[in-house]
Formats: C-alpha cells, structure tokens, sequence
C-alpha cells in the first residue's frame, strides 16, 4: 500500500467520528461566536482597522482563530488511542507509517472548512462584505496552515505520550502568543519594538494579512503570496517533524 491509498483510508476513518456527531463542529463554534457578538462590536472606534468595515477587518482574523484552536488541540485525540491501545492495532496493519500522520493532518482541512463557511454566514447580516472566491482560497490556504499545525500537534503527543499535562502546557504557552501576535484581534501596528520583532517572524500574521487581503478580493496584494508561502512552510515543515515521530 502506497502513502497516497493509506492516507486516504487514515483520512476516512478520522472523519467517521465527525460526520456520525456534527453537533460537535457546530458546538466548537461557541466561543467564535462570542466574539462575533461580544467583541467586534468593540472595535468600531479602534485606531488602525483602516477605514473599511471592522467586520472584513475581524471576521479574517476570528477563522485563523478558530484554525489554531482546532488544529493546535488535535494531538489529544492521538493520545487517546496511545493510552486505549488503538493506535498500536493501526501500527501493525500495512498502513505506511508516515500514511497515519498525514491522513490524520489532512482530515483537518474538512471540520476546518465547514466552521469557515458558518462563521461567514453569520457574519453576513451583521456587515461583511465578502469576495466569494477569495474566501474561497483563503479557507483553502487556512487549511494547508492547519494540516501543518495539526502534525506539529501529533507530534508532540507522540514526543510527550506518557505525560497528558505536558502536551496541554505546551499547546497553551505557544497557542495564546501565537493569536495575539498575529493580529486577530487588535491591530499591533503601535506595538514596540521587541513584540514587532516577534510579528515579524510569526506565520500566522501572515496568513491573517493574507485572509483580509482575499475576502477584499485583492488578489493582487503581496500579502496574499507572503500569507500562502507561509502556509506552505508551516505545513512542510509540520509534516516532516510530525512524520519523522511517527516512523521513530
């Protein structure tokens, strides 16, 4: 069996759980919701949003939030199977090795994209203005992140199995700088110097910059080609750290 057949067949049986329970997608919506509701209405008076609409400046970045919540937390469901004994059955079956960590990384791209497109249609009455197909390569570069965030994820519960705590204190610590430093929420155009350095190199501003860039429909935008070379290298990079631990 070849990578491409097993990562398929890894693929399908991750979304079984998924397409047996949507309210689970639809309750992990809950707290982007909120701040839809709670928070965007805040930003109407906010210096450094531009003069657009706040909610094609803050719907972008709520989607990166909802990416890296859901595919930064994804590795818990792999320590499930370590300590219940399932993943060592799917060890000794002719799956590739590296077909186990990449089905599981590409299943993200679905779950990921079906709370995009609820998140926008909420939106919608509320104000935003949407370019359809830039929404639509946004979500997709948004899920290429994703994939790349999720193997990192396994990745770690695979270095870290025997210790539950460890990976929840490690995805926490890195997760929350990783939202506010990429501009979500508020703009950091006033930030100092050394939380602008930290910007700079962070991926996830980034791919936010670009989001923005493409529900506007500003193709043309450099961001929009500096976002998805970020996304590409997140996944790469996610992908060969994340199935080098899986064929260890």
């Amino acid at each position: 069996m070849n990578v491409l057949s097993g990562s398929a067949i890894v693929m399908t049986r991750e979304l079984r759980p998924t397409v047996r329970d949507p309210f689970t997608v639809v309750f992990s919506l809950t707290q982007p919701l909120i701040l839809l509701a709670l928070f965007g209405p805040l930003l109407t008076d906010v210096p450094g949003l531009g003069d657009g609409n706040v909610w094609d400046w803050f719907v972008p970045g709520v989607l990166a939030m909802i990416a890296i919540f859901g595919t930064s937390m994804t590795g818990s469901n792999l320590l499930t199977e370590l300590h219940d004994g399932s993943h060592e059955r799917m060890l000794v079956t002719p799956l590739p090795r590296s077909s186990l960590l990449i089905g599981r990384a590409v299943k993200e791209l679905v779950p990921l994209a079906a709370q995009a497109v609820l998140i926008i249609l909420v939106a919608l009455p509320l104000g935003l203005s949407v370019n359809p197909i830039g929404a639509a390569i946004g979500i997709l570069i948004l899920g290429v992140f994703g994939i790349g965030l999720g193997a990192l994820s396994y990745a770690l519960a695979l270095a870290v199995q025997a210790q539950d705590w460890v990976f929840w204190a490690i995805q926490q610590t890195l997760m929350f700088p990783l939202l506010i430093l990429s501009g979500t929420m508020l703009p950091l155009d006033n930030a100092p110097g050394w939380m602008q350095f930290l910007v700079d190199i962070n991926p996830l501003g980034y791919v936010v910059d670009a989001e923005r860039a493409l529900f506007a429909g500003d193709f043309a935008s450099s961001t929009v080609l500096h976002g998805g070379v970020a996304a590409v290298t997140v996944a790469a990079v996610g992908l060969g750290v994340g199935v080098r631990a899986m064929r260890r």
